[in-house]
């Protein structure tokens, strides 16, 4: 069997900046005659790709995880056709279905009856198919108000449920999707990856994923590749990718403290700042790997800038990166004036032993106490990607058991 998608020494670069390098006509004419020499960089350009070989199979479900800028959305914009590889070749057996960022793929005049049809016809689909599809597309995206509205004036949570309702409706054999069910509200986005799980099961799609919730991918995808700089550093099963995605997360912004020091990891009025930070057990061992009911260990240093009044610890988990899932009541550090200068350490336990196997982002910060509980200052907010990773295949729905007990039970009762 020949693979869906076959990638062979695929390589991007880009300019950083807005202007054009100036090319002689020696330079255009030795690209044209040797392609392979645009495989140079030149002055303010960078590699979004670099030697990208890889084979999908038909029917695979594959995760494509990394940072920021690490090649993800640029690969799926080579393997939609929307940007051209400066080197390498790109052979697709299959119709191609995407979803990229919000603004791609639709016209902007048209409506969206109108648009669901045009990508219809773009992807070869006879009009009486499309037709066919047309009311289970339009229910799923929920927008039957709108349908001959311009998509220009729809929200961007609008556009992306159409954009996903086409792009899963319409029969293409390769599926693209970028991390734009970011967009949509959870109750859509829980219906989008059953969605995405109904296609690849039973129609035999092949998919591709890309996105920041390492739960989805674990949950809709048995292989995962790990991009780092415009190149693949792992490839293979979701549960083994993600370890060494979290490894070298931990490696690049724990274990050289950067996240201590980069403001993008910050908020807060700067009257007091998070000095040092470490997650250790009982035993005082740092380490990210926890069994479900293991205590945790916080410590956090602090300074003081700025003159205050007492000050409050707030510590909680997240469920990927942004939403906060739980939070520990507010922490009582000190009830009397802080003056700069003042420095202090902090030693938080934390159990376990309600949390169900997954990964959990931990985020602090600190507050000055003050009286409208409601409008809480915040002197300085750190979340930096520290990852619990708690053992397990996660086989129950959620994030934490609910203690509960049977207390009657029948059977063939007669009603």
């Amino acid at each position: 069997m020949k693979p869906a998608i076959e990638i062979k020494g695929l390589s991007k670069k880009y300019r950083k900046g807005t202007h054009s390098p100036y090319l002689t006509l020696q330079d255009k004419l030795s690209s044209i005659i040797h392609p392979r020499k645009t495989a140079k960089l030149q002055v303010d350009e960078f590699w979004a790709l670099k030697d990208i070989n890889l084979k999908i199979m038909p029917g695979e479900v594959v995760g494509i995880i990394g940072r920021n800028g690490a090649g993800k959305s640029t690969l799926l914009k080579v393997l939609s056709r929307i940007t051209h590889p400066t080197t390498g070749e790109v052979i697709l057996r299959g119709r191609v279905g995407s979803l990229l960022e919000v603004g791609t793929g639709f016209h902007q005049e048209l409506t969206g009856r109108e648009n669901i049809y045009l990508n219809g016809a773009v992807l070869g689909m006879p009009r009486a198919e499309i037709k066919r599809k047309f009311d289970e597309i339009v229910a799923f995206s929920e927008i039957e108000k709108f349908i001959d509205t311009p998509v220009k004036h729809y929200s961007s949570g609008m556009y992306v449920r159409l954009a996903f309702g086409v792009a899963a409706h319409l029969q293409s054999d390769i599926l693209l999707v970028d991390e734009v069910l970011a967009v949509g509200d959870a109750i859509f986005q829980k219906k989008c990856l059953g969605k995405m799980n109904e296609v690849a099961k039973s129609e035999g799609r092949t998919i591709l994923l890309v996105s920041h919730n390492r739960d989805a991918i674990r949950n809709l995808c048995t292989r995962s590749i790990l991009f780092e700089d415009g190149s693949i550093v792992a490839d293979g099963p979701t549960d083994e990718v993600i370890h060494t995605y979290n490894e070298s997360i931990r490696q690049i912004e724990v274990g050289h403290n950067t996240a201590i020091n980069n403001e993008a990891y910050r908020r807060g009025n700067g009257s007091i700042r998070f000095t040092k930070i470490s997650v250790t057990d009982i035993k005082g061992d740092q380490k990210y790997l926890y069994s479900i009911g293991e205590k945790i260990y916080l410590q956090v240093s602090y300074q003081v800038y700025k003159p205050m009044l007492g000050l409050k610890l707030f510590v909680g988990l997240r469920s990927g990166t942004t939403r906060e899932l739980v939070t520990s009541t507010d922490q009582l550090l000190s009830d009397s004036h802080l003056v700069p200068g003042n420095v202090g350490k902090i030693k938080l336990e934390l159990t376990t032993k309600d949390l169900l196997p997954g990964e959990y982002p931990i985020y602090w910060h600190l507050s000055e106490i003050n009286n409208v509980t409601t409008n809480i200052d915040v002197l300085d907010d750190l979340t930096p990607p520290l990852v619990l990773r708690s053992p397990g295949v996660k086989t129950q729905i959620g994030y934490f058991r609910m203690p509960s007990r049977i207390i009657s039970k029948e059977i063939n009762v007669k009603t």
